[in-house]
C-alpha cells in the first residue's frame, strides 16, 4: 500500500512518479533544494542531462533541472528533476523508471510531419459514443504521452466542433491537447508557439 502523503508534501507544485515511499524516508526525499549529487548512484539508465528537453505525459514539455540522488529505504535512488514550462510544476522522476512512465525526448523534424499527417487526415469517422465515453477514451490517449495520439484527440474533437456543440469537459480537453501539440512541436522546430497554432487552426478552416 502507498504510504500516505504529509500535508507539507501537498503544498507548492512539487509532485513525485510513479514511486512509493516509506513515510519515514519521504522528508530525504522532499528536499529538493538540498545540494544534490547530479551523477547516478542508483539503479537505471540515465537517458537525459540536466538541462535537456523531456515530455512527460499529461503534463507535456519540461526541462531537466537536475539528477538527484536520494536514499530511499537505505538504498540511493537516482531522480529526474523535472521543471514543466507551461506552469512551473516540478515533478521527480525516479530514473530506473523513467521509460515505464513514459518520459521521453521532444520528436524530430521528421515526427513532426507525421502529426501533421494526423491532424491533416479526413478519412476517419468520429465514433458517435456518448461525450462521457469519448471524453475517458481520449483522456486515455492524452495520458499515454504519445505525441501522436494526442494529435488524434485534437483533430477528432476540433472535427466533432464543427458538427455540434462539444461539452465543457470536451473544450477543456480540446485546449488541453492543442496546447501539449503546440508547445513540443514549437522546440521541435524551433520556432514561436504562435506560428504552429496558427498553422494547426488552417489545417481546420
Amino acid at each position: 500500500m502507498q504510504a500516505a502523503i504529509p500535508s507539507f508534501a501537498k503544498q507548492g507544485k512539487i509532485c513525485y512518479s510513479q514511486s512509493l515511499f516509506p513515510y519515514d524516508h519521504f522528508q530525504n526525499v522532499f528536499n529538493l533544494q538540498s545540494a544534490g549529487v547530479v551523477m547516478s548512484k542508483g539503479k537505471g539508465k540515465i537517458m537525459f542531462a540536466a538541462g535537456d528537453m523531456a515530455v512527460y505525459p499529461s503534463h507535456g514539455v519540461g526541462r531537466i533541472e537536475n539528477i538527484k540522488v536520494q536514499a530511499i529505504g537505505g538504498i540511493d535512488q537516482s531522480f529526474y528533476v523535472l521543471k514543466i514550462l507551461d506552469n512551473d510544476m516540478t515533478i521527480m522522476i525516479p530514473t530506473a523508471t523513467s521509460e515505464n512512465v513514459g518520459l521521453r525526448p521532444i520528436i524530430s523534424r521528421n515526427e513532426v510531419k507525421k502529426v501533421v499527417d494526423i491532424l491533416k487526415d479526413r478519412d476517419i469517422k468520429v465514433s458517435p459514443q456518448t461525450w462521457n465515453r469519448r471524453y475517458r477514451d481520449y483522456m486515455d490517449k492524452i495520458k499515454t504521452g504519445s505525441v501522436f495520439e494526442v494529435a488524434v484527440v485534437l483533430r477528432d474533437l476540433l472535427l466533432l466542433k464543427g458538427d455540434k456543440d462539444l461539452s465543457y469537459g470536451e473544450r477543456k480537453m480540446m485546449d488541453t491537447a492543442k496546447n501539449l501539440l503546440v508547445k513540443e512541436i514549437s522546440l521541435a522546430k524551433q520556432t514561436e508557439e504562435d506560428k504552429v497554432e496558427k498553422q494547426i487552426d488552417k489545417f481546420f478552416e
